[in-house]
């Protein structure tokens, strides 16, 4: 069963920079996975510390190997100093 999953991220204003260059280099990494479909990062419009994730995996399986790649434990690493909380996630399926 593919999933679908959104992820939230809100880094601090003093960090953006930083976190963006961080998430850029996820989209780069993961996009090369073989369990990805879909990994697209979006940037607010009128809240430029705000980050969203649109992803698609092909399985639960997938998603499990992606959270144990090295580039997205360094970015949990950001998470209690750089982000104004921890990202919020929604996995979800079609319906």
């Amino acid at each position: 069963m593919k999933i679908y999953l959104t992820a939230i991220i809100k880094a601090k204003e003093e960090h953006r920079t930083e976190v963006l260059e961080v998430l850029q280099n996820m989209v780069i990494k993961t996009q090369k996975e073989e369990a990805n479909e879909l990994y697209s990062l979006h940037q607010g419009i009128e809240d430029k510390n705000l980050f969203t994730f649109y992803e698609i995996w092909k399985s639960e399986e997938g998603l499990a190997g992606h959270n144990q790649q090295s580039y997205i434990q360094d970015f949990g690493k950001l998470i209690d100093e750089k982000l104004q909380e921890k990202p919020q996630i929604y996995l979800t399926e079609i319906i």
